[in-house]
């Protein structure tokens, strides 16, 4: 399903204009419209699933492949040092559209953003909190 509102279900379809790298029938890569760095892209399912826990399990399958073979091109083509695959749910976890969207971002030795990117603040925990985080998810996967 397509959302009318929503501006990657637009841009995935060719309702908006963008600058496709790739397209195929259930997903449209398009450069980012506001790029961390030069080259960085934008995985767009063409159906509507606002983050990963609405994603259809077929087209998750397909996904990674996807990004493999799209971080590879890009690699070879535009010579960067590193990549950085990126996918964020949830307002907490950065997520700002809510259409599942993946980023492809090249990443270059000498880029003046390369400093704190991604970054986070390790947590130390006990051995006891985290066996009981691991039986718990492992009890919940299961």
């Amino acid at each position: 399903m397509k959302r009318d509102d929503c501006i990657f279900c637009k841009l995935a379809n060719g309702q908006i204009p963008a600058n496709t790298i790739y397209e195929d029938e259930d997903f449209r890569v398009i450069l980012d419209a506001n790029p961390a760095s030069e080259g960085h892209a934008l995985i767009l399912p063409k159906e509507h699933y606002a983050d990963i826990y609405e994603l259809d399990d077929t087209l998750a399958a397909r996904l990674f492949p996807l990004a493999r073979k799209m971080a590879c091109a890009m690699t070879e083509t535009l010579g960067c040092d590193g990549f950085n695959i990126l996918q964020n749910n949830g307002e907490i976890a950065g997520q700002t559209v809510f259409h599942f969207h993946m980023h492809l971002i090249p990443r270059y030795k000498n880029a003046p953003n390369n400093q704190g990117f991604l970054l986070w603040k390790q947590r130390g925990l006990s051995e006891e909190e985290i066996k009981a985080i691991r039986e718990k998810l492992a009890r919940q996967i299961r």
